[in-house]
């Protein structure tokens, strides 16, 4: 459509644009940073900002209710909101990072914000004015918070999160882009949900350990120190870590795409690859580049029409004209969405999962042994026990062992598909312990008494936790290596907090379909032993099921764009 002299102008500015011999040396100083050197300071920083994450957020509740007297629905209403932001606002940081300011910035910013949130909870357990007068739990002549006391207990709560959320999956970005193979940032994603899941537990056992026994001001204390430690440790490195400037917002050029190709949709004609806009850069390559036949209404955006000129007679991106490059980042994100909503069950389920366990725990025999008795809350350190454990077993045993017998690697895919596997047959071995559980409140007549314990152990639930946990410790890494791995280069960070993005939205629907549950059935009464939750899991199970249906038709559907698949979408067969 467009003759030769269009090209030819484009390849005399991208001539005057090239780098010049000072730029090259820079780009070859950057070059030489990254790598595993950068590991240290990356992971050092992210358990330290995990031990402070988990060291309010686990025992939030209980602050609620015992330091402020905040009746009990309120509490867990205030805890649900601040639960839900701690997911949600990764996914406005990863964006800030790809948009405006790098990881680098972002991080180090929001970690400066986590340490003033630690400082603001510590004053708040330190200084009586800053909170009601305190009382016995559950009495009805406790002193209500002030609004004051109200105003700063929720700026607290909105900077520590907002610290939390700057950082949490954006330093996750920042880890993997130091590395260049596949295999590495693979390995990178396992431990860095290592870490994170090794310091929450250390903040479920010696950072709740020390809130609940010795002081709040102590356990906050503590919190303000790892803060401190890891900033430090993190700006040490800044010397060490390959940064990625950032481009602008990428969202905005996917509104372009959509907006362009919508102005051009009455061109639905076949043009040949000379018709497309390559940007300055890409004119020089231009015959090994042509858009996918898929989605092809897009490829309109790209099409170049003598209304696109500029007065200087070249072409520029706008929003009637966008590059072959934008058009292709579009469709990768269609392209991958089915395979991302598949993960939003897995949310909902190990949402409710984790709260229907807590209950199940206050009905049976914590005991272990004569004198100590295991918090009803702990029995989640299982869960994440279990999830560490399998990160390193299939990071350092079934990995490599896949490899020597397959000679092949095992697939984000598969991974993935054998988390959902193990979450389901968790979720049935929930239900036959409950189906148990049940048999004893029968064989005792202890239906319609409330506050009596089933004479069933408790440690009976670690075996379904430590199942789930499994699943996440395949599905979880699967899935942030999946979605780096494929996402365009302008949204990294973004990529990385799909996760966080899945775990909020099923946060948010895990009350709703258990309301629902609730409403319909009659299975969720108040006291479980005169309701069925064992059904309730079968329900999960089974959705479970349909779920992982739905999963195989997208990982069918899915063709990997990044890395070569020779063995199909789902890798080789086990």
């Amino acid at each position: 459509m467009e003759g030769t002299e269009s090209q030819h102008s484009e390849r005399e500015l991208y001539a005057l644009t090239k780098p010049n011999e000072e730029g090259e040396q820079a780009s070859n100083n950057e070059s030489k940073q990254g790598g595993w050197i950068t590991f240290p300071f990356i992971t050092g920083t992210l358990m330290g900002l995990s031990l402070v994450a988990g060291g309010w957020a686990s025992n939030l509740l209980v602050y609620l209710i015992t330091e402020f007297n905040v009746k009990s629905i309120t509490a867990t209403k205030i805890y649900n909101i601040v639960l839900g932001c701690n997911f949600l606002f990764p996914v406005a940081g990863a964006i800030m990072a790809d948009s405006f300011l790098g990881s680098f910035p972002v991080v180090a910013i929001f970690a400066f914000v986590s340490l003033l949130g630690m400082i603001m909870f510590t004053l708040t357990a330190t200084i009586h004015s800053l909170r009601p007068q305190g009382c016995a739990v559950a009495s009805y002549t406790c002193e209500t918070p002030s609004n004051l006391q109200y105003g700063v207990l929720y700026m607290t709560l909105l900077v520590a999160s907002l610290g939390l959320g700057g950082t949490r999956f954006t330093i996750a970005t920042m880890g993997a882009g130091q590395f260049d193979k596949p295999s590495d940032q693979g390995t990178f994603f396992n431990w860095y949900f290592f870490s994170l899941y090794f310091a929450s537990a250390i903040s479920l056992t010696a950072i709740v350990y020390i809130q609940d026994n010795v002081s709040w001001g102590l356990g906050f204390g503590i919190c303000i120190i790892a803060n401190a430690i890891s900033l430090v440790l993190f700006v040490l490195g800044k010397r060490f870590y390959r940064q990625v400037k950032p481009n602008g917002s990428p969202f905005t050029s996917i509104a372009r795409v959509v907006v362009a190709a919508i102005r051009k949709r009455k061109k639905l004609e076949t043009f040949g690859r000379q018709d497309y806009y390559y940007g300055f850069t890409g004119a020089l390559k231009m015959e090994d580049n042509l858009p996918t036949k898929s989605f092809r209404f897009l490829n309109l955006a790209a099409l170049k029409t003598e209304g696109d000129r500029q007065l200087n007679g070249l072409y520029a991106r706008s929003w009637k004209l966008c590059t072959v490059e934008e058009v292709e980042d579009l469709k990768t994100l269609i392209r991958i969405i089915p395979l991302w909503s598949t993960g939003i069950f897995l949310g909902i389920s190990i949402g409710n999962f984790s709260s229907l366990v807590t209950l199940q725990a206050l009905t049976m025999d914590r005991h272990l042994g004569l004198h100590f008795k295991i918090p009803a809350g702990t029995f989640l350190l299982f869960n994440f026990l279990a999830t560490v454990i399998s990160i390193l077993i299939v990071d350092r045993f079934l990995l490599p062992t896949w490899r020597n017998l397959a000679r092949r690697t095992l697939t984000p895919l598969q991974r993935i598909g054998i988390g959902h596997i193990i979450n389901i047959f968790g979720l049935m071995g929930a239900a036959l312990i409950e189906s148990r559980r049940l048999h004893v409140v029968r064989t005792h007549q202890l239906m319609g008494q409330p506050g009596l314990v089933v004479p069933m152990s408790a440690l009976w639930l670690v075996v379904p936790l430590g199942i789930v946990g499994i699943g996440e410790g395949f599905h979880f890494p699967g899935s942030v290596g999946l979605y780096y791995q494929e996402f365009p280069n302008s949204l990294k960070s973004t990529s990385t907090a799909m996760v966080s993005l899945l775990l909020a939205i099923g946060l948010y629907l895990s009350p709703a379909i258990t309301g629902l549950v609730e409403q319909i059935t009659g299975w969720l009464p108040n006291n479980i032993n005169d309701g069925r939750l064992d059904n309730v899991y079968w329900m999960l199970a089974v959705l479970g099921v349909v779920n992982f249906g739905y999963y195989l038709i997208c990982a069918k559907m899915f063709k990997y764009q990044n890395v070569e698949d020779n063995n199909g979408p789902l890798g080789p067969a086990p």
